[in-house]
């Protein structure tokens, strides 16, 4: 019986990585060699519940991690087509069968083999050139993300738009946000290395909301409006929190100009009290974003046409032999921006 190393869940902030039998695909499925996997949030949250809750009883279970993989089709079965061995592939997580990959389904794509069901290209894996590295190749799935973000946004080129945190959504948001021609993008957080970064990929100005008056920042970039009342605003058009704290509700209905619009796509802690009365004095459109319900195989092309500005946005490239290392650094705050995770000889 072949085997192989895959990660999964261990006690509360931990993983364990175990020995399982290698998957053997069916007629209409590929087994992927994985050569790099990133490290989301949605892993570190199930880490520090230690598992996933099952039954009524709230008792934990193991899962297997990983959902941002990128690799290279080892084996085929007998009914697939459009796809061959050695083709470097991103995979959509939740285009299987069996349950959303790393996401409390069957498979994970942390381990050194993936199994992907119903196996079809453009529905649930995209082929990428040799030209582009595995580890920015791993990207895709988060900037899917990023790009229904952006596109919920119906941000255009006369904006104006900030986006609140700099982690790998909120940049790659600004990146996409460029990449469509919009006038004026600002970042802002609190790590002075992360905006050093935002400016790096493209944002055209950046503020530090440690430092300063956030809201004479933005009316000195963006110029100033008012809201329904007539009140003063900087004439920000869109802000995007994906940085997933309260304050950027607060600073966001504090600031808005009228008509303005808010896109959620941090997940959101539990929030303390939204003054409702701002957003009516300015008729704040609030506007969630979760997933990708189109975006995972859309952003490939330009991901593999703008390769070396996304990979500014990995920090970390940590081997496999080294994974416990790779999510202690994912772990703590502040440690890393982006992790991936690499298997094997890297491009």
């Amino acid at each position: 019986m072949a085997t192989m190393k895959s990660v999964r869940t261990g006690p509360v902030g931990g993983i364990d990585v175990v020995d399982i039998e290698r998957p053997m695909p069916g007629p209409r499925d590929v087994l992927l060699r994985i050569r790099a996997c990133g490290i989301c949030g949605t892993d570190t949250f199930f880490l520090h519940l230690g598992g996933a809750p099952m039954g009524p009883d709230g008792s934990m279970t193991s899962l297997p991690l990983g959902h941002e993989p990128a690799g290279e089709i080892v084996e085929t079965g007998s009914a697939v087509t459009g796809l061959k061995v050695g083709d470097r592939v991103v995979v959509n997580p939740q285009g299987v069968p069996s349950g959303i990959i790393g996401c409390g389904g069957e498979h994970g794509a942390m381990s050194e083999y993936l199994l992907v069901e119903n196996a079809e290209p453009g529905t649930n894996l995209s082929v990428f050139p040799d030209s582009v590295p595995f580890a920015v190749a791993a990207l895709n799935e988060p900037m899917a993300v990023a790009r229904h973000c952006v596109n919920r946004s119906g941000a255009g080129p006369a904006d104006k738009v900030v986006v609140f945190g700099a982690g790998p959504i909120g940049l790659g948001a600004a990146i996409w946000l460029k990449l469509r021609g919009v006038q004026h993008v600002v970042v802002v957080d609190v790590i002075p290395e992360r905006l050093e970064t935002a400016l790096a990929v493209g944002a055209d100005a950046v503020i530090d909301s440690t430092d300063g008056d956030l809201t004479a920042r933005l009316t000195e970039l963006h110029g100033q409006s008012a809201n329904a009342l007539g009140q003063p605003r900087p004439a920000t058009d869109i802000y995007i929190d994906a940085a997933g704290v309260p304050a950027v509700i607060q600073a966001t209905v504090d600031n808005a100009r009228w008509g303005a619009k808010l896109v959620m796509v941090a997940v959101q802690k539990k929030s303390d009290a939204i003054d409702l009365g701002g957003m009516l004095r300015s008729e704040l459109t609030l506007i969630a974003s979760q997933g990708y319900p189109t975006e995972i195989f859309e952003v490939t092309p330009e991901l593999v046409q703008h390769h070396d500005r996304f990979a500014r946005l990995i920090s970390h490239r940590v081997p496999f032999a080294d994974v416990r290392h790779a999510f202690e650094l994912a772990l703590t705050p502040g440690a890393a921006e982006k992790v991936v995770v690499t298997f094997g000889e890297q491009d």
